[in-house]
Formats: structure tokens, sequence, C-alpha cells
């Protein structure tokens, strides 16, 4: 299966089918999700998964 990534303007990667995001400390999250959105800003409360806070983030 070939994965599937798009990057929403200013917001989170959507990424198709499931997800495996190993962080910096080495824990390992998943996600079976039809689609899964990670976060790019690094202010989400459920980091690797966004949140919706890159909307409320004042950057240029």
């Amino acid at each position: 299966m070939t994965a599937r990534i798009r990057a929403c303007p200013d917001g989170p990667l959507l990424v198709d089918g499931d997800v495996e995001v190993t962080t910096e400390d080495g824990v390992v999250h998943r996600s079976t999700r039809p689609v899964t959105a990670v976060c790019r800003c690094g202010a989400s409360a459920v980091a690797p998964w966004c949140d919706g806070t890159h909307k409320l983030l004042d950057r240029p």
C-alpha cells in the first residue's frame, strides 16, 4: 500500500491509513483511523496528533 500524506496549509499533515509515530523520547503512538492529522506546529496538547491549536497561533 502506498502512503498518502497531505500537508494542510498552516495546519497538520493528513495521513491516510494506519500511522505509527515515534517521538524523540522513544514513545510509539499509533492510530488506525482512516485519516489521521499529525501536528506540525508543535503546540498540540495531544501531540503527536493535531488538536486544532494551530488556528489560535499568531504566526506569520
